[in-house]
């Protein structure tokens, strides 16, 4: 309890006492005149410290300030203090097996609030005896806060054992914000599902999904876009965009879902030294700045588009390339105190430069073996044939990269040093069939370099007679003395 001043009750109270009897402390009265000073004291009217209306004193009562004041040399306006009740804070009249009762309610059941635990109480105490009398609401609401037990809002319905196992890990843990010391040290990203449905060229409204990309150090929107669906292939999109952006982070944070670990986006964060972090599962409060930005959109940029009834994938997506580039990057951030704008190009900074266009389209596949077909050279590559250079016939296993959703773009791979040998090409069986075959080329024993061709050896004639093995283990087997192991027949004249 605190006044308009910002000072509590019981210090209201402790100088209200040192005012009035302060005097008689600054000048001491002579001997025998301390109980007439004390009389004319309570014969006055002083302001109450909560009420303001006008109070007296007795006289014993302000001798027992003045002694108390005048023991104490160190601090005597704090000896006038209200002495602070021995059961507070004990809920005296909460029983033992109210105690019990209402902590396994409330392991129970976190999300309910003190008004539902007591009216459940009092619900409970009409079967069971020991449970009465019932104790008032600010007696529960008093009880349950002065242990922690807060309202929680159950973080997923779920009740599987991940979700289980992250609402014990934060009823243990403390949770504690965080924040990257450079630009490009850490970024965070995922998906929103807007608020609102936008007109699709087919006449259809669909909900769209918001990909973002914010820096943690200076909350800089690297790149928003919206996209019919969250899947691998928007990611890497968006992700690409970020970097030709902003340049490379060290670290990048995203959630668990099955878009965001894809093996292309893992693989791809890889190959350009991102060191790719997810959060907790069922843990959003760990990428807590993307839920801060999600808010400004709806409540910005989504706020302002209200009265557009035709609203298109398109023109949501140049309004909020405007937004974010003429607004939010370059607005005021209550918590660094400047424009994320400022703040990144301010640094430090640990981004490095971005490859081309090319180079990240590479990057975000997935590599994999296949087993090379003998009889046509070709590899399946998601159903598809896909036709290997003659010159690599000899690995059994070849390495591609490519990406599920784009095979147009299909590489075969040094195993042992990733680099890339040539780009393959589904099997053209139309043009097979026109009879047309090339030459076999030289076996290539280094990466993308075939051998040199060496002159042909002459050809030998063809061997006659026994093999040489044979011929010893015919030798040997004479040399045994043993009989043939077969009985003859018929090895005579045929006729």
């Amino acid at each position: 309890m605190t006044e308009r001043g910002g000072s509590r009750v019981h210090e209201r109270w402790a100088r209200l006492r040192f005012s009035i009897i302060g005097a008689l402390l600054a000048a001491p009265p002579a001997k025998g005149a301390l109980r007439a000073a004390l009389e004319q004291l309570a014969a006055r009217e002083w302001r109450h410290p909560s009420t303001g209306a006008p109070v007296r004193f007795g006289v014993s009562t302000l001798e027992r300030w003045f002694y108390r004041a005048r023991g104490e040399q160190h601090d005597p306006v704090g000896v006038l203090r209200r002495k602070r009740r021995g059961d507070a804070g004990a809920q005296a009249s909460m029983t033992p097996a109210l105690r019990a009762a209402l902590l396994a309610q409330y392991a129970a059941h976190k999300s309910w609030g003190a008004q539902l635990h007591r009216d459940n109480l009092a619900a409970m105490a009409e079967a069971r005896p020991e449970l009465r009398p019932v104790p008032s609401y600010a007696t529960v609401r008093r009880f349950l806060a002065a242990r922690g037990l807060t309202r929680r809002r159950p973080m997923t319905t779920r009740q599987t054992e991940g979700a289980l196992a992250a609402a014990a890990r934060l009823e243990a843990r403390e949770v504690r914000s965080y924040e990257s010391e450079y630009s490009g040290g850490l970024w965070h990203w995922d998906c929103h599902n807007g608020s609102r449905k936008v007109l699709t060229p087919r006449g259809e409204w669909r909900t769209p999904v918001l990909f973002g990309v914010l820096d943690d150090h200076s909350r800089l929107a690297c790149h928003l876009q919206w996209y019919w669906a969250e899947n691998a292939e928007n990611i890497a999109h968006g992700l690409s965009q970020a970097m030709q952006k902003r340049g490379l982070p060290r670290a990048a944070m995203s959630d668990n879902g099955a878009a965001m670990t894809a093996t292309e986006i893992s693989e791809g964060l890889a190959r350009l030294g991102i060191l790719h972090q997810t959060t907790l599962p069922y843990s959003p409060y760990a990428n807590g700045k993307q839920e801060v930005l999600w808010a400004s959109v709806e409540g910005r940029l989504m706020a302002m588009l209200e009265g557009v009834d035709d609203l298109t994938l398109g023109r949501l997506n140049e309004a909020t390339q405007a937004w974010v580039e003429q607004d939010y990057n370059r607005k005021r951030h209550s918590e660094i105190d400047d424009t994320p704008l400022a703040r990144f190009l301010a640094g430090p900074s640990v981004t490095r430069p971005c490859p081309d266009a090319a180079a990240l389209r590479l990057a975000f596949t997935r590599s994999e073996r296949r087993t090379l077909r003998k009889s046509d050279g070709t590899a399946v590559i998601e159903g598809r044939r896909f036709e290997v250079p003659n010159q690599y016939r000899h690995i059994s296993l070849p390495e591609v990269r490519f990406a599920a959703w784009d095979l147009t773009q299909v590489h075969l791979v040094d195993p042992q040093t990733g680099t890339v040998l040539c780009r393959l090409f589904p099997q053209d069986k139309a043009a097979n069939a026109s009879g047309l075959r090339r030459g076999l080329q030289p076996i290539a024993t280094e990466p993308g370099k075939p051998s040199p061709p060496s002159p042909a050896p002459p050809s030998p004639a063809p061997a006659r007679g026994i093999g040489p093995l044979l011929e010893r283990m015919i030798d040997r087997q004479a040399a045994t003395g043993l009989p043939p192991a077969y009985l003859p027949k018929d090895e005579g004249d045929d006729s």
